[in-house]
């Protein structure tokens, strides 16, 4: 039994309430630490100081952007000779395997002293490689997934390598993109936040919550956590609707 449209809504919302409500009780009568303010006090900083952290959110969302769809390309059109040559795909295996356990801590600080502390590349090669491995592995497995069946009907009807491709090999493929996507979204918004902890410019969202974080106020680091969460939920949201609108479409 489906739970009605309106309780679907007001349950999320209830629970925030509560967490809210939970969030100031704690800080106001409980032993809370010195670093975790109420929600007021975050949320006065947040409208305060709206105009830098937007900025700040502005140079985290346009490096994890970068790195989803320089990342996303390069998956694609990696995963399509992959599925394609059977001696790539084997040559590929071992590269994505080691790409999938790179540590994002280890590579970060080795990549901004070499592109400099006034370059973003850094940051967004970091997102590009986080973005990469789901993409990848995601497309691979959708471009496999064609039956025999419907191949030898294709050749049986002539069709060529391109219609096949087309008409039966991508509408096949799609849905798995798009979940690649729609994970690759959030790892690299994580990726290049994460990345800003570790040298490069001075600004960015990562950058600012451990720049204020370390200097105790604690209020204005934690409205900038809520920034990065924002960013994380537009990737997400963008890419989940995409999703929908595509497998809508998608061939059983």
């Amino acid at each position: 039994m489906s739970l009605p449209s309106w309780l679907r809504v007001a349950a999320p919302i209830a629970v925030g309430v509560l967490l809210l409500a939970a969030w100031t009780l704690y800080v106001e009568f409980g032993d809370a630490p010195r670093m975790l303010p109420g929600p007021a006090a975050i949320g006065s900083e947040l409208v305060l100081r709206w105009g830098i952290i937007w900025d700040d959110m502005v140079i985290t969302a346009t490096n994890a952007l970068i790195g989803l769809t320089v990342g996303a390309v390069l998956a694609v059109l990696l995963a399509g000779l992959a599925a394609s040559f059977r001696p790539i795909d084997g040559m590929l295996a071992p590269l994505i395997a080691a790409l999938a356990v790179i540590p994002i801590v280890a590579i970060t600080p080795i990549l901004n002293t070499m592109f400099g502390a006034s370059s973003q590349f850094g940051r967004q090669a970091v997102a590009t490689i986080a973005a990469f491995i789901p993409v990848f592995v995601n497309v691979l497995r959708g471009l496999r997934q064609t039956k025999p069946v419907h191949r030898d009907l294709m050749r049986a009807s002539a069709a060529s390598g391109a219609q096949t491709f087309r008409v039966l090999t991508l509408p096949t493929a799609l849905p798995y993109l798009m979940t690649g996507l729609r994970i690759a979204s959030s790892l690299a918004v994580i990726a290049a936040l994460v990345a800003e902890y570790f040298g490069g410019p001075a600004d960015g969202i990562g950058t600012s919550i451990a720049t204020y974080a370390k200097s105790g106020r604690a209020a204005l680091a934690w409205a900038y956590v809520f920034g990065g969460i924002l960013i994380g939920l537009v990737f997400f949201l963008v890419t989940s609707l995409l999703e929908r609108l595509v497998t809508r479409h998608a061939p059983d």
